[in-house]
């Protein structure tokens, strides 16, 4: 009996709905080009939340390929709310980011300038990763954003700083153990205190995605060049603000650091605009709960495509050697040729005996008594 009711009850445990997790979404269209929906005439943000597989074929379309068949009837409604309805006008780039440790970001920054005119959407991230189904590697090129920065130098930190417009005052005792400083629009400043371990691994991994970023430009700026250019996907994850959260005495400082991280994001974007010229779309997801180094939210799935088949000689297809191929070419156009000489001759000479009266090609108009 005991058992029974145990039974019973697990059976009644299992048999609740469970809440899944959800997060945030925000499609960025292009400064100088439309290539989505306007927020007032569909607003996506009052309708169901997007599956991450509607996320991963809106990608798709704004690569310039097909929806994935497995896409549903209400799947294809949400992409309409979404993407404008022009099959022959996409970007055929797109800078997709995924970030933990931040449910909506615009509540700790509801004016930011990048995401409050953004498309935005919740979306229901459940258990298994969705695919972005691409055709083959050579139709899509997929840049990295996940690639660590390792042996980084102050002179690179710097950079970064100045990039930003802030300033990296160095220490003189002991190398990367100076001080970065940010400035935001609503707070005086950040300062990132790279003797600290939390603060250190937060701005090597800003620094890591702002590398990748610039390699992304890099390698865009060879593929303009060649006949055939790729689509283009840049994507990556960041998970920077989890370092931040697992701090003991952290006073405010994981606020700080999405600051920071939206200040980025927003200078790498207009970096990205400029390079593509406007072509290109950004897609981020931003989960509350900040996932394992290892584990992300979209995947990268090429279909397989049937290649078509080469009538060409292959040293697997031949057992012959070369001389009997020569020999067997030679022979052929010999008789190839002796065909063609003999019914040359044997033209020509019924031509000139031919009788006049039969010959009605020349002699059409001529009066024969």
């Amino acid at each position: 009996m005991k058992n029974f009711s145990i039974f019973i009850i697990s059976l009644l445990f299992f048999s609740f709905p469970r809440a899944e997790s959800s997060g945030s979404l925000f499609f960025i269209d292009s400064s100088n080009h439309q290539f989505l929906r306007s927020q007032s005439s569909n607003d996506v943000s009052q309708s169901e939340p997007m599956l991450l597989s509607e996320v991963g074929a809106t990608v798709s379309v704004l690569l310039g390929f097909a929806t994935p068949a497995t896409l549903s009837a209400a799947g294809s409604s949400t992409l309409d709310e979404v993407l404008v309805p022009n099959p022959f006008d996409r970007p055929r780039a797109v800078f997709m980011l995924e970030v933990g440790g931040i449910d909506d970001p615009l509540v700790v920054d509801p004016k930011n300038a990048l995401l409050s005119k953004a498309l935005k959407s919740s979306v229901n991230l459940g258990s298994i990763k969705a695919d972005i189904q691409l055709p083959d590697e050579n139709e899509a090129s997929v840049v990295s954003l996940d690639e660590p920065l390792r042996d980084y130098t102050e002179e690179e930190i710097n950079d970064f700083a100045s990039w930003l417009g802030g300033s990296y005052e160095a220490d003189a005792t002991k190398p990367l153990h100076g001080v970065l400083t940010i400035p935001l629009a609503d707070v005086d400043s950040v300062n990132l205190r790279m003797s600290e371990k939390a603060h250190k691994e937060f701005a090597s991994r800003l620094l890591a995605l702002y590398h990748n970023t610039r390699k992304a430009m890099e390698m865009h700026g060879q593929l303009s060049k060649t006949s055939h250019r790729p689509a283009e996907l840049i994507m990556g994850s960041f998970n920077g603000i989890k370092v931040l959260l697992e701090q003991k005495d952290r006073d405010s400082v994981d606020k700080l650091g999405t600051k920071l991280l939206l200040a980025t994001l927003m200078k790498i974007y207009d970096s990205l605009q400029k390079a593509y010229g406007g072509q290109i779309v950004g897609v981020i997801v931003f989960n509350g709960a900040p996932q394992p180094e290892s584990k992300t939210l979209m995947n990268v799935m090429y279909s397989s495509r049937p290649y078509s088949r080469w009538l060409e000689e292959t040293k697997k297809s031949l057992n012959t050697n070369l001389a009997s191929q020569v020999l067997v070419r030679r022979t052929l156009a010999w008789v190839t040729g002796v065909v063609l000489i003999i019914a040359t001759l044997l033209g020509v000479h019924f031509l000139l005996n031919m009788p006049l009266t039969r010959d009605t090609l020349l002699y059409s108009n001529v009066k024969l008594d």
